[in-house]
């Protein structure tokens, strides 16, 4: 047994001021760390004066007995939100505790590694993508980090140059050996009537970036196409008609995921690939969408979704439908290096996604270790647990609106 004594929590608001940063400490001298994303202060909340009362005290290598217990306890009030992105970071935290106990990486656990590496791709976001600051495009719309963010011309600003200088962007991604890359070329159409139409004149706009990545370097570079979820079903269909010269890898939240028919219409009448979406959250979402056959790709975010127990679970569910998993990251180092975890050990996962501009800007902030990726490869985390740590200096009491939850000598919990 390896007895929970302290939670910990922090919002990096400097660096990524959505995201919430865990640490769980145990008797034993083992830190394990998690990650979410999105009202980082309503998860605290839900973390210290609910979760930690289950988990302080109690074995930490227990994780399926905790996921159970505070998954069925979340279902009464709506678990696909809050608070199954906080069992997620705890879910994280713990196995990292297990492979830490174990001396062996997370994947080991998960049945041991079936490849050495991962193919990556690149997602056209800047630095500050997923931020919610610096956003100069109004008005800044309310439900999706990023929405207007066009960057400004610069190193590692993806968004913009994915609009902009979309062929330049292409030949400098081959360049690193990173054969696929994701934008959002319509964004901008959505932001003009609230994605109820787009004018031919937007689709036009929304084709040029595109235009120029196969005019420049051909089919060597995959393309996906993101719409963030903003369109109805006329304007996803339209897009659909426009883009199919361009053999998209696929098309990403074009509409949004709530009703599975509309999504598996839009697959059949579209013509084209579609991945959904980190958007659905619990292995019951997912299993609506494969069955409608609504979808290509599988999205799954572990730090969204119900950590890695219940994303090795959604992975193993696409299987069995023969539909591949990609694992999505646009949001902090923990996320990616979770996802490294889950592919390494599922022969069903086909992509990890990465932001350069994050890896290359903030990451290493956040963590002491950054995965290697070469090659548009990710190489397997060596380390045990999940092979990187959150700093330290993130969690000093009194910065970061950080909290800790712990037990006194006498076992009781304090949270301070």
């Amino acid at each position: 047994m390896s007895r929970i004594i302290a939670i910990e929590t922090a919002i990096p608001s400097g660096i990524m001021p959505n995201l919430l940063l865990v640490r769980i400490h145990t008797e034993d001298g083992f830190i394990g760390c998690g990650e979410t994303y999105y009202t980082p202060h309503a998860i605290a909340a839900l973390i210290h004066d609910w979760m930690a009362d289950r988990l302080l005290g109690a074995d930490a290598l227990a994780i399926e007995s905790h996921w159970r217990f505070l998954y069925e306890r979340c279902t009464p009030f709506g678990h696909p939100g809050a608070e199954l992105r906080a069992l997620s970071a705890i879910d994280l935290a713990l196995w990292d505790i297990l492979g830490q106990a174990c001396k062996q990486p997370v994947y080991r656990l998960l049945g041991g590694p079936v490849r050495d590496s991962i193919p990556v791709y690149n997602t056209s976001g800047g630095p500050s993508y997923g931020a919610l600051a610096g956003v100069s495009e109004a008005p800044r719309h309310p439900g999706w980090p990023g929405y207007g963010d066009l960057g400004a011309p610069g190193p590692l600003q993806d968004n913009w140059t994915s609009l902009f200088a979309a062929g330049d962007l292409a030949e400098e991604l081959l360049a690193e050996g990173i054969t696929a890359m994701k934008l959002w070329p319509f964004d901008r159409a959505a932001h003009r009537n609230g994605g109820l139409h787009i004018s031919w004149a937007d689709i036009e706009e929304g084709l040029r970036p595109l235009r120029e990545i196969r005019d420049r370097v051909g089919m060597r570079m995959e393309i996906a196409i993101e719409g963030h979820a903003f369109f109805q079903l006329p304007a996803a269909l339209r897009i659909a008609e426009a883009v199919r010269e361009f053999r998209p890898l696929w098309l990403e939240d074009v509409l949004r995921v709530d009703n599975v028919a509309a999504l598996a219409d839009f697959r059949q009448r579209g013509g084209l690939p579609v991945a959904a979406s980190e958007m659905l959250l619990g292995r019951k979402e997912y299993l609506s969408v494969l069955q409608a056959h609504a979808c290509d790709y599988c999205m799954v975010d572990p730090t969204w979704n119900g950590g890695i127990s219940e994303s090795r679970r959604v992975i193993d569910l696409a299987q069995s439908f023969n539909v591949p998993a990609t694992i999505h990251d646009c949001t902090g180092p923990l996320t990616l290096f979770s996802g490294l975890h889950l592919a390494a050990a599922s022969a069903n996962v086909v992509f990890q996604e990465t932001v350069r501009a994050h890896i290359r800007s903030f990451y290493d902030r956040l963590v002491d270790t950054l995965p290697v990726i070469e090659e548009g490869r990710a190489k397997l985390p060596t380390g045990p647990g999940l092979g990187t740590r959150l700093r330290d200096e993130l969690f000093v009491a009194g910065s970061n609106g950080s909290r800790i939850s712990s037990l006194n000598p006498g076992g009781w919990m304090i949270d301070g």
